[in-house]
């Protein structure tokens, strides 16, 4: 067998394996497995070289920064069962009930407060999926435009700080959170305002596909509604400019404002009377088994790239990267196009995981400033999770949509906003200060 070809041979097993069913961690440790006795028997490594996995281990455990990963996602998750999330999507959509297009306004704007809050794309959609669906289509709202913003903003979680996409891709390049976070904060709230327009856009043009809330149906007005704007928004918006601005400030790492975040979210949810034991079982659980798929998939990169190297597959991913034609361009162009490609089918934390590793070190060769690769990737990831036919949001909605939406209408509404996220990512690769403005 040509040693040459056993690291490309170890992607083309690993995801015969993830697209056969296998769970993802298992596939890239059982690769792993599989060509580290095909490594031995050729003669390209001893098994020494796996005496370096346990220490490996020993450090992805002992890594500081991945915690944050449980406290954000306890954080947002605490927000959603306990109620709150739905309390703000109802006030809001209240408050823009008036205007045409106002629900669809109220949508984006709470997606983007529940982005910053939650920063776990599946609570966001499944949230404002249940609520406020079923209000919209009630109302005269087209089942395409509903279902397009309620997917597209649910999905501002994977690049408004405090995203756990971002901590886990600022882990992986070895760049600083707090940097990532920064670097993302303007494209996420450009993305959000785009969203915002479009469906202006469509109101102004089409008001039949999104008409005003009628005045007998809102429940309460002027003082009464003000009163409860203020109840139900500034809670959470001061939680989360306390977890950010600790970060922004570098008064705490994200570790510390991701466990201040989750403290004040049980706050929260104790002082509006709603954390019982359920909600506090269901946050715990939630977090526990999500968190427990990431060190999984960390315990099974692990492996594969330790084998992947002691086959030199590193060196040639490597040299390919750094010599395709166009220099950085050549990379960027490849980068992007295989985690959109492959955000279709896995999840971006194995995308993360898998990936990152080995486009990572070329780009730091070609001089591409990480901060701004990241950001650019975590928007990427994010068009991914809308694309059909395999986006994750699509399926997410689809979980909760009433039966009477079909699943063509959810791929239809969606495009538009496929088109503005595209849009916004070649905006910040044309204009890097988008993200390096506020670093500088």
């Amino acid at each position: 067998m040509n040693p040459d070809l056993l690291g490309p041979m170890m992607f083309v097993t690993a995801f015969v394996f993830i697209f056969s069913g296998y769970p993802v961690a298992f596939s890239l440790a059982g690769t792993a497995l599989i060509y580290a006795f095909i490594g031995v028997d050729q003669g390209l490594f001893e098994w020494a070289l796996l005496y370096a996995f346990p220490e490996r281990v020993f450090g992805v455990m002992s890594n500081y920064v991945l915690l944050a990963v449980p406290f954000f996602i306890f954080m947002g998750t605490m927000l959603e069962k306990s109620k709150l999330a739905e309390d703000l999507l109802k006030t809001i959509g209240m408050l823009f009930g008036p205007l045409r297009g106002g629900l669809g306004l109220a949508v984006v704007f709470v997606g983007t407060l529940l982005a910053a809050a939650t920063g776990v794309v599946g609570a966001s959609v499944v949230a404002m999926g249940a609520i406020s669906l079923p209000v919209m289509l009630r109302y005269g709202y087209s089942q395409s435009l509903a279902t397009g913003i309620i997917t597209a903003s649910g999905t501002l979680g994977q690049i408004i700080p405090p995203s756990v996409v971002l901590v886990v891709l600022a882990d992986q390049m070895g760049i600083s959170v707090g940097d990532l976070f920064v670097g993302s904060l303007i494209p996420g709230l450009m993305l959000s305002g785009m969203y915002a327009l479009y469906v202006v856009a469509v109101a102004v043009l089409r008001p039949e596909a999104a008409p005003a809330l009628p005045k007998e149906e809102r429940e309460v007005g002027g003082a009464e509604l003000a009163r409860r704007v203020v109840l139900v928004l500034i809670p959470p918006l001061a939680l989360i400019v306390l977890v950010l601005g600790s970060i922004f400030f570098g008064v705490a790492t994200p570790t510390e404002a991701g466990a201040l975040g989750a403290v004040g979210a049980m706050a929260l949810a104790a002082a509006n009377r709603r954390l019982d034991r359920a909600a506090l079982r269901d946050t715990m659980t939630y977090t526990t088994k999500l968190t427990s798929m990431v060190v999984w998939l960390l315990i099974g990169s692990t492996a594969f790239t330790l084998v992947f190297r002691g086959l030199y597959g590193d060196v040639w991913i490597e040299d390919l990267l750094t010599n395709l034609p166009g220099g950085r361009v050549g990379l960027l162009l490849v980068a992007n196009l295989v985690v959109f490609v492959l955000g279709f089918f896995i999840d971006f934390f194995e995308i993360a995981f898998i990936i990152l590793p080995l486009i990572v070190p070329a780009a730091r060769v070609l001089g591409v400033d990480l901060v701004w690769f990241g950001v650019m990737l975590g928007m990427n990831l994010q068009t991914s999770f809308l694309t059909p036919p395999f986006g994750f949001a699509l399926f997410y909605l689809r979980g909760v949509a009433p039966p009477e939406v079909p699943t063509t209408a959810i791929y239809r509404g969606v495009v538009p906003f496929i088109i503005i996220q595209l849009v916004g990512l070649l905006l910040i690769c044309v204009f890097p200060q988008l993200v390096t403005g506020l670093l500088d």
